[in-house]
């Protein structure tokens, strides 16, 4: 079959059934996955520090840093927190905080080398392309020379943070002091030219076209047919409480769960060279979170020990590991905990 071009995502998006996107997507992820295992993975988002000069327009975490619960936490606060995931077999902590404007490269290598070597179990999953942009720059070095360095100390792989839609129209808008498009693939080229793999992400639901959503893929498939370096793609609907975005864009709704799913479904189709593409509970919710395995994603996440920036824009979502398990079993599938790699580390049949 011949790939779908960005016209023929934007039909299927705009026209096809709900259930005949799911049919195809279910179809085509049992193509790359015809085991009919869902993983997931017992890992602990890390805020390092709610600090954060970017004022991005659709999110209720950041402060600034003169404000009276601005904080970084300290070595030894981010050692107790991972100690508590290695108590509950978790193997990976996802890291990233706001762009603190004072911390340059070095008090980024300390803290990486300092997990490294205090916990040589937990994989360093961490820093988006915004804040390796914002490193180099207040560090007068290059972003290259940015993740070389982390890479040294300890950092595994990055997550595809800061992506919300890969268009300078709708980045305008939602967060201008942010990146360009240009700058956030040509970042992640770099972390996969030195060996790091990444993940891809989405947030859409606020001033996009479908057009835009699916030219994002099409960065994404592009990126990936030249350097195979992304893990998976994540998608997650815009959650508006506590934004400044929805007090200046009332006219943004609510994304639907019909809206998710289809475009869950697309992304499944049109990006081809993706093994894995995640569900996104912390946003959805444990049952759509389920239903999305009936709509292309083949992995349920992360378990998330702990969640700030969603949290703080309204959605408390919580499941564990025997949740996700259960979840799983219910729709005919065998789940299997993994690490960041998707190696499987155990099946529960």
């Amino acid at each position: 079959m011949s790939r779908l071009s960005i016209d023929e995502a934007v039909d299927l998006i705009e026209n096809a059934e709900l259930t005949d996107l799911g049919k195809m997507a279910f179809e085509k992820k049992q193509e790359l996955h015809p085991d009919k295992i869902t993983t997931f993975i017992v890992d602990r988002n890390i805020n390092y520090t709610n600090t954060c000069w970017v004022d991005c327009k659709f999110c209720a975490f950041y402060r600034h840093v003169n404000q009276d619960d601005a904080y970084i936490l300290s070595f030894e606060e981010i050692g107790k927190k991972i100690e508590e995931l290695i108590e509950i077999g978790g193997t990976q902590i996802l890291f990233q905080g706001g762009v603190h404007p004072k911390l340059k490269i070095e008090w980024y290598e300390d803290l990486v080398d300092y997990i490294s070597k205090n916990y040589p179990t937990i994989t360093i999953h961490g820093f988006s392309a915004i804040e390796i942009e914002y490193i180099a720059k207040i560090s007068k070095i290059s972003t290259r020379e940015v993740l070389s360095r982390l890479k040294a100390k300890g950092l595994y792989s990055m997550p595809g943070a800061g992506a919300e839609v890969l268009s300078d129209r709708v980045r305008d808008i939602v967060a201008p002091k942010k990146t360009s498009t240009a700058t956030w693939l040509n970042i992640h080229k770099q972390a996969h030219e030195l060996g790091i793999k990444t993940t891809a992400t989405m947030m859409f639901g606020t001033v996009e076209s479908n057009y835009e959503i699916v030219k994002h893929w099409d960065y994404l498939r592009d990126l990936q047919d030249q350097t195979g370096g992304f893990r998976a793609f994540i998608l997650w609907s815009f959650q508006g409480k506590n934004t400044k975005l929805l007090a200046e864009h009332p006219e943004i709704k609510k994304q639907s769960s019909n809206r998710y799913l289809r475009l869950l479904a697309v992304s499944r189709l049109f990006l081809d060279n993706f093994k894995n593409i995640q569900s996104s509970w912390v946003t959805q919710g444990s049952y759509i979170g389920q239903l999305a395995l009936k709509f292309g994603a083949n992995d349920l996440g992360s378990t998330m020990m702990e969640e700030n920036v969603v949290k703080a824009a309204g959605a408390s979502f919580r499941m564990n590991q025997d949740q996700m398990i259960e979840l799983i079993k219910d729709i005919g599938e065998i789940p299997a905990k993994r690490n960041t790699n998707y190696d499987i580390l155990e099946i529960y049949r």
